[in-house]
Parts: C-alpha cells; sequence; structure tokens
C-alpha cells in the first residue's frame, strides 16, 4: 500500500498542519519508506511468537509503602520565594 499526495494532506488537514508542496512531498516519500518497512514486516511467521504487550519483560515495581525521616514544615518553606504560616504562597491559577 502506498500513500498519496493528497491522502497527506488530508492527514495534515486533520492535524492542522500547514505544509509546503516541498514538505508535502518529502512527507509522502518518508511514509510510503516507513509502510515499506511494515509490509516487510508483515511477511514475518509469528504463529508461535506469544502476544506480548511489552518489549521488554516488565515486574511489578511497587515497593512497601513505609514512612521514613522528612523535612519539617519549617525546613521545607525555608527557601521558598513566599511563605505564610509554613505554607507555599503560589499565585491563584483558578478563577472564581
Amino acid at each position: 500500500m502506498r500513500l498519496t499526495k493528497e491522502e497527506v494532506e488530508h492527514v495534515a488537514w486533520l492535524a492542522r498542519l500547514e505544509l509546503s508542496e516541498q514538505e508535502k512531498d518529502r512527507l509522502t516519500g518518508h511514509l510510503n519508506q516507513i509502510m515499506g518497512h511494515f509490509e516487510e514486516l508483515q511477511k514475518l511467521d509469528t504463529t508461535d511468537v506469544e502476544p506480548t504487550s511489552h518489549s521488554i519483560p516488565m515486574k511489578n515495581v511497587f515497593r512497601e509503602d513505609v514512612a521514613g525521616p522528612s523535612l519539617t514544615q519549617e525546613e521545607a518553606v525555608s527557601n521558598a520565594p513566599e511563605e505564610r504560616d509554613f505554607y507555599f504562597v503560589v499565585p491563584q491559577v483558578v478563577e472564581m
């Protein structure tokens, strides 16, 4: 399957991308090269390959939640540009 320049233009339009004619030509070529690689992969016999969601083995990396040493409130805000009653003062980001 090969992509046409018109299909690349359509995808660019959907993505709200403004491409020059030169960019459209170049991207059409690049995308067709990528599609060619996928066509090669389609030829591989994968009947004995177990489906997987990750390319490398995944294991549970969680650790036990144990309290450890931490900063006091005073230490935590000691370098803050502005603090009030041991809390960070930040600009309001939500309008009421």
